[in-house]
């Protein structure tokens, strides 16, 4: 993988939510299905799809992978494939839209430690090995994911939590990372978190973690998370909030050059009214254009959530770029029209270099980095009068 420059192309894909059950399809492959949903997300102009296979599927049993399971996943990328779209593979779902996705041999009478238990995590990694070798031979194959926001398992916000220290999530990151590469050897590996490894002190997954484990960094921007309920849906500070995280994200990374993947970003209209939907997409895209070593934006998601599912938050049935009939909708017409003036952006000439904030760990931990925080706050006002500073850490950072 190489770091994304100034004039590298930004890679533009989407999350594929498959359109007919969502992501149950697995239980019910239907190759015509994924193939009809995959034309439509071609015609959006995107170059990639990041897909989640069910874990509890493929790995029922601690020690059964199923390769049934297996050939389905490579089915998508061969269909993929056939219409120009790269593929970046998650292997531990885990957690997605509000719905936990653990196998029965971590939970409940047989409920051991996801990630500090000997077996489970030898399990876990023998699954995420045996995932990245059925991939491994496609050439569209663009990154391998560990999961899906897998932090929120540590969480305390969690009803189950699964603890562990900061010391525990090193050696589990580096374990899991180590499964992909043994499995595809070359291929980008990368860990995924929501928010709270940036904002939230008592995260065992830490800022370091996330700048500096895997191939490159990656970040989840949702501005649910209190940013659009304190500034307002028109503000500022929402719009850019996606920018902002890249920023913090380059802050804490030993390697300058390491590229950064938005690889999560959306517009939830639980905080998002119907009129502010396209400004929104529209400035978020404007906000990153000139993000030094951006990899790709990758939005959530392709496809609405059908209504016919039940127990969804309301925010998850409109979040697609193409509605639950196969229609692409205003906001994915307005996303590709973005993304096409982004590129053409970063094709002119460099902008000036920007003002440079400082962060001292000492002076601020991660509460102060979230929004409202004194330095969200010292942020934004700099970023409100010029241009997006550049942070840096008044501390070296190690790899």
């Amino acid at each position: 993988m190489t770091a994304a420059d100034g004039n590298a192309p930004v890679r533009f894909g989407v999350n594929y939510t498959p359109r007919v059950g969502w992501f149950h399809h697995w239980l019910d492959f239907s190759a015509d299905e994924v193939a009809r949903d995959l034309d439509t997300i071609a015609e959006l102009g995107v170059d990639h799809i990041r897909v989640f296979p069910l874990w509890p599927l493929i790995q029922p049993n601690r020690t059964l992978i199923r390769p049934r399971g297996l050939a389905d996943l490579e089915r998508v990328l061969e269909l993929a494939a056939g219409r120009g779209l790269d593929v970046c593979v998650d292997g531990l779902q885990g957690h997605l839209s509000s719905f936990d996705f653990v196998p029965a041999w971590l939970t409940s009478w047989h409920r051991r430690g996801m990630f500090t238990d000997p077996a489970a995590v030898a399990s876990t990694a023998d699954y995420l090995t045996a995932l990245a070798r059925a991939c491994a031979g496609h050439p569209n194959l663009l990154g391998l994911t560990v999961g899906n926001e897998v932090n929120q398992f540590t969480g305390t916000v969690h009803p189950e939590p699964y603890p562990a220290s900061a010391d525990d999530i090193a050696g589990w990151l580096q374990t899991m990372l180590g499964a992909l590469r043994a499995g595809a050897p070359g291929v980008p590996a990368l860990h995924a978190c929501y928010d709270a490894t940036w904002y939230d002190d008592t995260q065992p997954f830490t800022p370091s973690h996330a700048a500096n484990l895997g191939d490159m960094t990656v970040v989840h921007s949702w501005v649910f998370n209190g940013t659009a309920q304190r500034y307002g849906p028109d503000a500022f500070e929402t719009r850019a909030h996606a920018r902002y995280l890249t920023e913090l994200a380059r802050a804490f990374q030993a390697d300058p050059h390491r590229p950064v993947w938005v690889q999560e970003v959306g517009a939830p209209r639980n905080v998002l009214p119907e009129p502010t939907v396209v400004p929104f997409i529209e400035a978020t895209v404007e906000h990153l254009a000139d993000t030094p070593e951006l990899f790709g934006i990758t939005w959530w998601c392709s496809h609405d959530v059908s209504r016919s599912l039940a127990d969804f938050p309301e925010l998850e049935y409109d979040l697609g770029l193409i509605d639950e009939h196969g229609t692409i909708k205003r906001e994915g017409r307005v996303l590709a029209e973005a993304m096409t003036e982004l590129r053409r952006r970063r094709a002119r000439a460099s902008d000036p270099e920007p003002p440079v904030l400082l962060l001292d760990p000492a002076e601020f931990g991660r509460r102060d980095l979230a929004p409202g925080g004194a330095f969200w706050e010292r942020y934004m006002t700099l970023a409100k009068a010029g241009r997006h500073p550049h942070v840096t850490l008044a501390v070296s950072v190690e790899a």
